[in-house]
């Protein structure tokens, strides 16, 4: 019927059964044998759809941001208008324990891709975009010029992620919310009406690596 979406593909439907398998049993040293085995699959139509475990994790990583990225929207599109508690409802998403493992693949990928593995790079294809220009949309929503929307956006990921890789090196959750606290209490209220005078036209020309 017109508007709904076409149903899950094979590839899709098996991905989404190896994402389930690894949030319930975990990451560790899997071989590609006993994740077919998990998901009721087999070694043969792994390799088939994903080429090798390691596309096989590529495509894990990059489905999991890709969930991350809805719910950024959603969470966007329902929240009570305030910035700072956006960020705070975020935070809570992905630093929940349950994500911990596919945060330590996503980040070992993008150091693999940011030193030239050809495996690994199209983690980091349109990955900034598509979050500046998450963040444009919501905060579209919220009356922030769309200039000061990316250079804050790309703030916020960097902050995101700095505060999660600390989270998983010190697993100092108490230290790491105190420093997002004081990061999300910069957007209470109508925060970009204090910008720094030509923010707006900052960042407009930004580009993913």
């Amino acid at each position: 019927m017109p508007g709904q979406s076409a149903p899950p593909s094979a590839r899709e439907k098996l991905l989404d059964s190896v994402i389930e398998h690894f949030t319930e049993d975990g990451l560790a040293d899997q071989s590609l044998r006993r994740i077919a085995e998990a998901v009721g699959s087999s070694h043969r139509m792994l390799l088939y759809h994903f080429g090798s475990k390691d596309g096989l994790l590529l495509e894990v990583a990059r489905a999991v941001e890709a969930r991350t990225q809805a719910t950024f929207a959603a969470l966007g599109a329902h929240a009570a208008g305030e910035t700072d508690a956006l960020v705070r409802r975020m935070w809570a998403h992905v630093a929940d324990p349950d994500l911990a493992d596919f945060e330590r693949l996503f980040f070992a990928l993008y150091g693999r891709a940011l030193q030239g593995d050809e495996s690994a790079l199209p983690l980091l294809q349109g990955d900034l975009e598509v979050w500046l220009e998450a963040n444009v949309a919501v905060a579209a929503t919220r009356g922030v010029p769309a200039g000061i929307a990316r250079v804050h956006a790309r703030l916020g990921l960097a902050v995101t992620r700095g505060l999660l890789l600390d989270l998983l090196a010190t697993g100092d959750r108490a230290g790491v919310d105190a420093a997002l606290e004081v990061f999300a209490g910069r957007y209470a209220g109508r925060w970009w009406e204090a910008a720094a005078p030509g923010a707006a036209g900052t960042g407009t020309s930004d580009h993913a690596s």
